[in-house]
């Protein structure tokens, strides 16, 4: 005969101290009080379903009380009366739970936090705002196993429908990555947003409007010397061309990075796109510009500081509001097409070995063996790059003949 089982009292579940050891109080019908040796009061439901023995967790008192674990093993132990394993039911009320609690914006915002380590602080600061912007309002707080085709498609049309198609392409491919991360975390079963190259407007190729016809550039050149506005923009302007990296990295260029001697600007890893140290030849044009500027913010941390504060970099939008002073639109130039433009006329006109350009522009570049070059491959033939490059654009300044551009093979 089996052994009756006194119910528990209230008071002897608060009253319940620790040992040395785990001990059980038991309560009946499978149900017990767990008390761990630092003081834990856990409550466990002990069944069979199956010819397996099984437990079920039901909290911890005081969180959940005697009468309220007693209706929980009721409820459970009707479940195996009707055949039911009550830990499956459980763990399908959990797997729901956790489904309905796994919005877009958290599982957003966890691909960000694993990223932002490898990007660069301005394109953090443009990835976070444009999800916090145009995405996290329409559909951040909805699940993200219940989010459709159709409403990413909504989604960036809508964004599409400012006029700004960069954008909502940028938005598009986010997306797509968040979703890919959520794939891959078995939360989700199918990426909605694969395939989706038909859904924007087409846009013509290239991300920044930049000027790659000689003789329009000669013009420009002209118009930078003759820029009536802020010196520290000027100079910043005068410089763009010769160095060629992103917006960015020009605006938080730090005097402590020139080195004069050896004319050579070292760009520290964390303030590159990808991540990895960056070598800038400087050409003695540059450097001229630079010594030109050295009085006037020298003695300060950034070389093109912002007008308000030295503590600061000059504004993202000033070279942008420069260009447009000058009378060039969004559609003709902007402060990344220098970039372009550079590209374009090294290879297509100055005949320059590409590699040599792409490893200028910190794009991923590979030796025959398929490992990436380091910051100092091909220095030399890259220092000679960047000056005739410099001499090239004096030229087109003074008025030299444009050489044509080199005509492609068939």
């Amino acid at each position: 005969m089996p052994k009756r089982i006194l119910p528990l009292t209230d008071i002897q579940v608060k009253n319940a101290k620790p040992k040395a050891k785990e001990y059980k109080l038991a309560d009946g019908g499978g149900l017990y009080l767990l008390i761990t040796p630092s003081g834990g009061k856990l409550w466990r439901f002990k069944y069979r379903f199956g010819g397996v023995e099984k437990r079920l967790t039901f909290k911890t008192y005081p969180e959940v009380s005697l009468a309220d674990a007693r209706h929980r093993r009721d409820d459970a132990r009707k479940l195996i009366a009707n055949d039911v394993d009550p830990a499956s039911i459980l763990k399908a009320l959990k797997e729901e739970k956790l489904v309905a609690e796994t919005t877009f914006e958290k599982v957003a915002r966890e691909w960000f936090s694993k990223n932002e380590p490898v990007w660069s602080e301005s394109h953090c600061k443009t990835v976070k705002s444009r999800l916090e912007r145009d995405v996290y309002p329409i559909i951040g707080a909805r699940p993200i196993a219940d989010i459709t085709r159709g409403e990413v498609i909504a989604l960036i049309r809508r964004v599409e429908a400012r006029g700004v198609i960069e954008t909502a392409d940028r938005i598009k491919i986010y997306c797509g990555q968040i979703f890919r991360y959520a794939l891959n975390l078995e939360l989700i079963t199918l990426n909605p947003v694969t395939d989706m190259r038909d859904v924007l407007s087409k846009r013509e190729a290239g991300h920044h409007a930049a000027i790659t016809d000689p003789k329009i550039l000669a013009g420009l050149m002209r118009a930078i010397d003759d820029f009536d506005g802020s010196f520290i923009v000027k100079c910043a302007l005068r410089i763009a061309p010769l160095v060629f990296v992103r917006p960015g990295e020009l605006r938080h260029m730090e005097w402590s990075e020139i080195d004069f001697e050896t004319a050579q600007w070292n760009i520290p890893a964390e303030k590159m796109k990808m991540k990895t140290a960056h070598l800038v030849p400087l050409c003695n044009q540059a450097i001229d510009v630079l010594k030109e500027l050295h009085p006037l913010t020298g003695n300060g941390k950034f070389v093109f500081p912002n007008y308000r504060t030295g503590d600061r970099p000059m504004s993202e939008v000033a070279l942008l509001a420069a260009l447009r002073r000058m009378g060039y639109s969004k559609e003709e130039m902007t402060p990344h097409g220098f970039r372009a433009t550079a590209r374009t006329i090294l290879d297509e006109v100055l005949q320059v070995r590409p590699d040599f350009i792409e490893h200028q522009l910190a794009h991923a570049v590979k030796d025959p063996n398929g490992r990436a070059y380091n910051r100092t491959a091909h220095l030399t033939e890259r220092k000679k790059m960047m000056q005739l490059w410099a001499d090239y654009l004096d030229s087109l300044k003074a008025g030299a003949k444009v050489i044509p551009f080199k005509e492609k093979a068939a």
